[in-house]
């Protein structure tokens, strides 16, 4: 079996836990509930309200069996312990491309990733290409559209 490990940071594994904890005591007793009450209305073959309550059982207990992996195998990553100006899971970063805006993004790990929110996951094109990376370097960013060139303008531990 391969080793698995989840990068992330202190905040997305208590993210992952409040999630796993909103799971377990709120949605599965919901659902056990509706699925009692479902099986009330008498006949299962034509019962719709159970099959939908019977498949969102299934999709929730799929859930926690992910959460739960996660949690499991998470490998936090502590940005203090990274040289200061070196970007790693944990880091704000603002890189610029000539004669661009800069652009902010802070790397987090899969599970946390929000693009919209600026954090984009460590596995992305973006990510990778910065990672280990240090203020004043020029890093070419290899998308599936094309490459090109940011310099790497501040490092900060994101908050």
């Amino acid at each position: 079996m391969a080793d698995r490990s989840y990068p992330m940071t202190a905040a997305g594994l208590q993210d992952l836990k409040d999630q796993l904890e909103e799971l377990k005591k709120v949605k599965r007793p919901e659902v056990i509930n509706r699925i009692k009450i479902a099986r009330g209305f008498g006949d299962l073959s034509e019962n719709s309200e159970y099959t939908s309550a019977k498949d969102e059982q299934s999709v929730i207990e799929s859930k926690i069996s992910e959460v739960t992996e996660r949690i499991q195998y998470a490998n936090v990553i502590d940005a203090d312990q990274v040289a200061d100006d070196e970007i790693s899971i944990g880091k704000k970063v603002t890189v610029e491309e000539d004669g661009e805006e800069p652009d902010e993004y802070t790397i987090v790990g899969a599970s946390e990733s929000d693009p919209d929110a600026g954090k984009i996951s460590n596995e992305s094109p973006i990510a990778k290409a910065l990672i280990g990376k240090h203020v004043g370097d020029t890093v070419t960013i290899d998308t599936p559209v094309g490459s090109y060139d940011v310099t790497v303008k501040a490092v900060a531990v994101a908050e």
